[in-house]
């Protein structure tokens, strides 16, 4: 039985994701994906969602229902900081269905985030947003967010993660 976390804002409630719930969470990460035009980029599949999100636990997934309705969701997994000495939520997605958006829903979502951080004795709640969704780096701004602005991300993938990962036993 689903259990419901209840919010500030009638009809409003959040829960965390179960194993059933994998389709739902594949489709609000297509959602996600055409709103931020890389679509084309999703790979995920219901089988590998599962077992990343169900076995291995590597993230965990709030579903965010509107009276009895799923209509958004964020997806989240645990840092850490060696400067803190503390582990940090990383938010991966969060994503509220356009026609809901202004009604303060994803401002709870990320409050309810921060309570788990401190719940968690995480030193910091992060995520990234691409610099032209600028109605999103206003909304995170008004939060009290701070864009990290000297520090440029990285990332290695596909056939240069498999040939940095030979490089492993090359040595």
């Amino acid at each position: 039985m689903k259990q419901l976390i209840d919010t500030n804002l009638e009809g409003f409630k959040l829960r965390f994701a179960e194993i059933n719930d994998v389709s739902l969470i594949l489709e609000f990460i297509k959602e996600l994906a055409s709103y931020e035009k890389m679509l084309h980029e999703v790979v995920a599949t219901e089988e590998i969602l599962r077992e990343s999100l169900f076995e291995r636990k590597i993230a965990e997934v709030i579903i965010a229902e509107y009276e009895n309705q799923p209509i958004g969701f964020a997806l989240f997994f645990h840092n850490f900081s060696t400067f803190l000495g503390k582990p940090g939520i990383y938010l991966e997605d969060l994503y509220v269905k356009p026609e809901m958006r202004g009604k303060g829903l994803g401002r709870i979502i990320l409050s309810f985030l921060a309570k788990i951080a401190l719940d968690r004795k995480c030193g910091r709640l992060e995520w990234w947003c691409l610099d032209w969704n600028e109605p999103s780096v206003k909304f995170y701004k008004k939060l009290g967010a701070v864009p990290m602005d000297e520090w440029t991300v990285y990332r290695v993938d596909d056939e240069p993660l498999e040939k940095l990962a030979k490089k492993f036993l090359e040595q």
